[in-house]
Order: structure tokens, then C-alpha cells, then sequence
């Protein structure tokens, strides 16, 4: 069985670009029900990414208003992402280690999908690394500033 990371992907995958507000990152979040948005800029290269939580702690709870660009809050350094070619059960032991539930593909600098935790737990042979690495996610860690 193939074991490689674009075989558990989800194509689909909704991005926002840096210069738009987080207000319609949120929306695109609300409309599609998802949590992490890759942030692309002007070439669709991936530059960064966004989460529900990072708009809820540095935005949102700071009191910003809705004009702030997702620049201004997102992940930008150190973007932790796979490879469409990567083994799944490093990719699982990546999510593990840099406690995420998200994973985004990236070929070329260009986002070409993603993984979730979700996507590891329906396989059979993942239950356990899915569950180990959720474990290590919800251990708590200190809030970025």
C-alpha cells in the first residue's frame, strides 16, 4: 500500500491571501467549516497560515477591528508543512512533534493540499499514530504572543 502523503490529502484546499482582512479569513473559515487557512501571497506561494485560534488570541481578545489584514496575525515564521511525497507516518510524527492538527502539502512553494488529523485516524494502519499525535497536540503549551 502506498504510504504517501498526497494519498490522504484533501485537495481542496481554500486559501486566503495576506493583504485580505481577517474578518474575510473568518468568514471563509465559517463558510467551508474549517479552522486553518494556508496565507498565499500575489504568486500563490505560500507564506504563511491562519487559524480560528490565531484570530481569536491575537485579534479578536486585543480588541482589533475587523480591518486588520491576515498579515498582521498570522503564522509566518517557521511554517510547518510536508511534502506530497512524504511518508504518512512522518508526516504524523511531524504533527506530533510540532503539535498541530494541520498539516499543509506544499510542492514548489505552491500549496497542493492538506492533512488533518481526521485524514490519519480513518486509516486502519494510522489509528495509533493519529491518536499518539493528538495526545502530544493537546498537551498544553504556552500561548504565542
Amino acid at each position: 500500500m502506498n504510504q504517501q502523503i498526497r494519498n490522504y490529502m484533501t485537495n481542496d484546499v481554500y486559501t486566503v491571501n495576506e493583504s485580505q482582512s481577517i474578518q474575510e479569513a473568518a468568514a471563509l473559515m465559517s463558510e467551508h467549516n474549517i479552522g486553518a487557512l494556508p496565507v498565499v501571497d500575489n504568486s500563490e506561494n505560500m507564506v504563511g497560515m491562519i487559524t480560528d485560534r490565531d484570530i481569536t488570541l491575537r485579534s479578536t481578545a486585543q480588541g482589533e477591528a475587523a480591518q486588520t489584514p491576515v498579515s498582521e496575525v498570522m503564522t509566518a515564521q517557521q511554517i510547518v508543512h510536508g511534502t506530497p511525497d512524504m511518508d504518512i507516518h512522518q508526516a504524523a510524527e511531524l504533527m506530533a512533534q510540532q503539535q498541530i492538527r494541520r498539516l499543509p502539502i506544499v510542492e514548489n512553494g505552491k500549496i497542493v493540499g492538506m492533512v488533518a488529523l481526521g485524514d490519519l485516524a480513518v486509516d486502519d494502519q494510522l489509528q495509533n499514530e493519529a491518536g499518539e499525535a493528538l495526545s502530544n497536540i493537546s498537551n498544553p503549551s504556552s500561548p504565542q504572543q
